[in-house]
C-alpha cells in the first residue's frame, strides 16, 4: 500500500458497493436473462392448456373428432338411398287369360208338368269326353228324386241319382264325364223326376231329343 494513503474499511453504515459499476451491470444482465428463460419455460404448459386439444385429423371414422373429445356420441351417418329400380312390367301384359275349352251341347226342349216341375236335359261334349246334364226347377213344394241316364253306342249307359230340394231355386243334375266312344249324335240323355215314396210316382220326364247341336 503506498505511503500516505490510508485505506478505509467498509463499515456497516457504508452503502457504497464493493464492486465497480461495470460488474454490477453484467450481473444484472445475467439475472435478467435467467429470469426470462424461467418465464419462457413456465409459460409453455400454460400455453398448451389454453390452446386445448388439436381436433384436426382426429376423425378417423371410429368415433373420434370433436364429439368424442367433448364426451358426446357422434351422430349416425346416413347411407345414401339406393337408386329406385324401374318397375317390372306386369305379368298380364305378357300373357292373356287362359283360353277356356270348347264345350258342345245337344239339348232337348224345356218341359214342365202340372205338378210344378220344369226341366231341360242335354248331352255335353268337350276335350274328348261326354256326359249328361239336366237343368231343373221344382215348385211343387216337396222334395223329389231325380234319375239322369246317358245312353251311348253299343248300349253303354251311365246313370246317377240326384236329390231335388223343395225350394223353387234352379238346380242341375250331372253325370260323371266319360271318354267319348262315338259321335255326339250317338248319345242321348233322359232325366226322370218322381215322388220319393214307395210308389215312386213319376212327375216329369225330360230328354235330349233335339237334333240341333249348339255351343254351350
Amino acid at each position: 500500500m503506498p505511503a500516505g494513503r490510508v485505506s478505509k474499511g467498509i463499515g456497516r453504515g457504508d452503502l457504497r458497493a464493493p464492486f465497480p459499476r461495470r460488474y454490477l451491470r453484467r450481473m444484472n444482465l445475467r439475472l435478467i436473462g435467467i429470469g426470462a428463460g424461467v418465464l419462457i419455460i413456465l409459460s409453455l404448459p400454460l400455453a398448451g392448456a389454453i390452446a386445448g386439444p388439436d381436433f384436426a385429423g382426429q376423425d378417423d371414422g371410429k368415433g373420434g373428432g370433436l364429439f368424442k373429445t367433448l364426451g358426446l356420441s357422434e351422430p349416425a351417418r346416413t347411407a345414401p338411398a339406393p337408386a329406385a329400380r324401374p318397375a317390372a312390367p306386369a305379368a298380364t301384359e305378357r300373357s292373356g287369360p287362359a283360353e277356356q275349352p270348347r264345350t258342345d251341347s245337344r239339348c232337348g226342349p224345356e218341359v214342365s208338368s202340372p205338378h210344378g216341375v220344369e226341366a231341360q236335359t242335354c248331352v255335353l261334349v268337350a276335350e274328348g269326353r261326354t256326359w249328361g246334364r239336366s237343368y231343373y226347377r221344382n215348385t211343387s213344394g216337396r222334395a223329389l228324386d231325380a234319375v239322369l241316364a246317358v245312353m251311348g253306342p253299343a248300349g253303354r249307359t251311365v246313370q246317377i241319382a240326384c236329390a231335388v230340394g223343395a225350394g223353387d231355386e234352379p238346380g242341375l243334375c250331372e253325370t260323371p264325364k266319360e271318354d267319348s266312344a262315338g259321335e255326339p249324335e250317338s248319345y242321348s240323355a233322359v232325366a226322370e223326376f218322381a215322388v220319393p215314396d214307395d210308389e215312386g210316382r213319376l212327375l216329369l220326364r225330360s230328354g235330349s231329343n233335339s237334333p240341333a247341336l249348339g255351343d254351350g
